[in-house]
């Protein structure tokens, strides 16, 4: 299914800009470049969006390619200037729970069940059907770029791995300006409350919807080490904390798989 030629009117209401593309290669590396020729341009909530893109990259730097037509790429700009600086590591965090919630509302009366992997990942059905990478804009701590890739008409013949997985491989036609609206609505409710403080109940409900928490988990750190034990919780700053046993180890970065 091509991009509508009305574009995504229920989108557009929640959003300052929203730009569509036919196609691309990258639409965080678009945004980041955009942002830093013209920041007043491109405000808060800011969107860009293709059907097309070539070469997405996601966490750790690993590629994220599919199709033409199968997936949407979204990139948003969030102010973070609001957002007290301890708070800003919940930000990818934010955007993982606000795609969970938009996917969800795509599920409605078809019993699959999403949920969300920390730190951003989106499961359905515990096969991944999004991606996020959050980005700060060079030279500033203030803006971030958060991308997502959501595989949206990808056939099973299509997805990239077996645990992957796609709104058409499940049997939904997914209704792409929803699904951008509600994730819009959703990420600038909880980046509001951020940026009031309120990080407790960003932390309950974000807690509710991880999937990690109280799963056995393997946890490749960043330094080539495997963490092994049980999500028990998220900190105060969003960070995964794993118990091995003995000791309490706090994540603040890894590739997280679930175990059982």
């Amino acid at each position: 299914m091509p991009i509508p030629a009305d574009g995504y009117p229920r989108a557009a209401a929640h959003t300052p800009r929203l730009q569509v593309v036919e196609t691309t290669d990258s639409t965080n590396a678009d945004v980041v470049a955009a942002v830093t020729a013209d920041p007043a341009g491109w405000p808060h909530l800011s969107l860009l969006v293709t059907d097309d893109q070539r070469a997405g990259r996601g966490r750790l730097d690993r590629s994220w390619t599919a199709p033409a037509g199968t997936a949407l790429a979204v990139s948003v700009v969030v102010d973070a200037s609001t957002i007290p600086m301890p708070l800003r590591g919940w930000i990818p965090l934010a955007a993982g729970a606000a795609m969970t919630r938009a996917v969800r509302g795509q599920l409605t009366g078809h019993g699959s069940t999403a949920e969300l992997k920390w730190p951003n990942d989106v499961l359905v059905d515990g096969g991944k059907i999004c991606g996020i990478l959050a980005e700060a804009v060079p030279g500033t701590f203030d803006t971030v770029v958060v991308g997502a890739g959501v595989n949206t008409r990808m056939t099973r013949a299509d997805l990239p791995v077996t645990t992957a997985t796609s709104f058409a491989a499940i049997g939904i036609d997914s209704d792409d300006d929803r699904l951008l609206a509600d994730y819009l609505e959703e990420l600038g409710r909880i980046l509001a409350e951020l940026a009031k403080g309120d990080v407790e109940r960003v932390h309950r409900d974000v807690e509710k919807l991880c999937a990690t928490v109280g799963r056995d988990v393997s946890v490749a750190m960043p330094d080539g080490s495997t963490l092994a034990g049980t999500a028990t919780r998220l900190d105060h700053e969003g960070r995964l904390v794993v118990d091995a046993g003995t000791i309490e180890t706090v994540v603040s970065a890894g590739d997280v798989v679930h175990v059982r």
